[in-house]
């Protein structure tokens, strides 16, 4: 009786020493993150990356072809087959303190030499030649996890499985900022050809009135030819854009998870609406929502929990097994009962002695590891940060830059009408008329550029805030 009471003194004792942490965890840096992004007004929290996509994005074509994306892409399907393995891992982890159990049958004979020392001890015992045994054991093993070996195991699983799901956020947030970039780039090329299709049609009437004051003796053949040039270079336009909006097509379909196609879509530039509202929040708004961050994040929480695992690898490790079952060397008393029962109960502690040098090294390895995983968290808030930062000025200096050229514009159209109508009146000649002609193209190029640059801004903004996995 006074060896169970040692018994028990040890194991309260080992139970006591458990109930302290053997080491204690880093918290999340708590000034990662600047108060306000540069060139950002915001007075609140409130980001546009808290939006679902279907409301941030104004039109339909887009979200339609969002949500395509978004079940079909191949890259979202690999993520959630991550996620679904990092699940199965997670949930073994979860039964880390499952005692282990097996069951073990076994039947065996012996013939030992009657010349043996075995074999003459059972002559004298029995007339038998061979010795049966019939044996069915269960098996119990379990580790008490007094250091908390276990539970850092689980919580490392676990941090490894909320990273799957952030590495899906992630490619969905970048998946719906191609998928929108795309589409608008394809309605910029659209808007170019019409440019580029109106401009030959007006070089072609300009070319008109040129060969008939040729013919008239009015000017010379030089005149003609610089008519044609001008009109070959929007010529030469036309099946240029013609083939970007192929390339543009057939990338939009790849990113949905289809064969290239045409896509359905109306409208040019000038249908689409901006974005009513851009606020940013502030920056520790964005640490939460951005899936990358929130990666690096819980990459912290994996370093703490390898940490306590290499740590409790250096304290002594206890653990009780168990054994019970039937044995009979006779096959008709195998499940006699009960004569054929057996049982053992034990309990051990390990002390690594010799490897304990090689696991101190792996604890120090742990921390250091730890400490680059605080900086890596640190980096990826301020690559954040510098993102969003990139995106406001962007914005900003865009609004500026359409600005100038709608009203560049304005102005050269105004020249190309003042131009044909001195044109047929006699009093410009024929250079003022080309020259006006593709200041009109080129400008009018330029700011269908401009505005497509401020869309995809716009969109890059919500992608960098961490909006689009919604």
């Amino acid at each position: 009786m006074k060896s169970y009471k040692n018994i028990y003194i040890v194991l309260l004792v080992l139970l006591a020493a458990g109930a302290c942490k053997v080491s204690k965890d880093i918290p999340k840096p708590t000034h990662a993150a600047p108060e306000q992004f540069r060139n950002s007004t915001a007075t609140d929290s409130l980001s546009i990356a808290s939006l679902p996509y279907k409301e941030f994005f104004k039109e339909k074509a887009i979200r339609d072809l969002i949500d395509t994306a978004v079940i079909n892409n191949y890259d979202i399907q690999i993520a959630v087959k991550n996620i679904e393995s990092a699940s199965l891992v997670f949930k073994q982890a979860k039964l880390g303190n499952v005692p282990t159990v097996n069951l073990q049958v076994n039947a065996s004979t012996n013939r030992y030499s009657d010349n043996s020392l075995n074999g003459l001890s059972l002559a004298q015992y029995s007339t038998a030649k061979h010795i049966e045994d019939y044996n069915a054991t269960v098996g119990l093993s379990w580790e008490a996890d007094i250091w908390n070996k276990i539970g850092n195991q689980r919580r490392e699983a676990g941090a490894s499985f909320l990273q799957s799901a952030e590495a899906k956020k992630a490619v969905q947030t970048r998946l719906v900022a191609n998928v929108a970039e795309g589409f608008y780039n394809l309605i910029m090329l659209d808007t170019q050809l019409d440019i580029a299709k109106k401009n030959l049609s007006l070089n072609d009437s300009t070319l008109t009135i040129i060969k008939l004051q040729f013919d008239a003796g009015q000017t010379t053949s030089l005149a003609i030819q610089q008519a044609e040039a001008q009109e070959l270079v929007a010529a030469g336009l036309v099946p240029q854009l013609e083939q970007m909006i192929g390339l543009q097509e057939n990338a939009l379909s790849i990113l949905t998870g289809a064969f290239p196609k045409s896509i359905a879509r109306a409208g040019l530039l000038g249908s689409l609406q901006d974005q009513d509202n851009l606020s940013t929040g502030f920056p520790a708004a964005m640490v939460s929502l951005r899936p990358d961050v929130k990666s690096a994040e819980l990459e912290l929480v994996k370093a703490n929990a390898k940490v306590g695992i290499a740590k409790a690898s250096l304290y002594p490790s206890f653990v009780i097994s168990a054994a019970g079952g039937v044995d009979s060397y006779v096959f008709k008393n195998w499940f006699n009962l009960p004569g054929s029962l057996f049982g053992m109960v034990a309990g051990g502690i390990t002390q690594p002695i010799f490897q304990h040098k090689e696991m101190r090294t792996q604890y120090e390895l742990a921390l250091v590891d730890r400490d680059k995983t605080v900086i890596q968290f640190k980096q990826s808030v301020l690559t954040a940060v510098g993102d969003v930062s990139d995106q406001l000025i962007k914005i900003e200096k865009l609004k500026q830059q359409y600005t100038i050229a709608n009203t560049r514009v304005g102005v050269v159209k105004l020249g190309l009408n003042n131009a044909n109508l001195l044109f047929k009146s006699g009093m410009a000649n024929y250079l003022e008329v080309i020259t006006a002609q593709s200041n009109a193209l080129q400008s009018e190029l330029d700011l269908a550029t401009i505005k497509t640059d401020q869309l995809n801004a716009e969109v890059e903004l919500y992608r960098a805030l961490g909006g689009g996995w919604k």
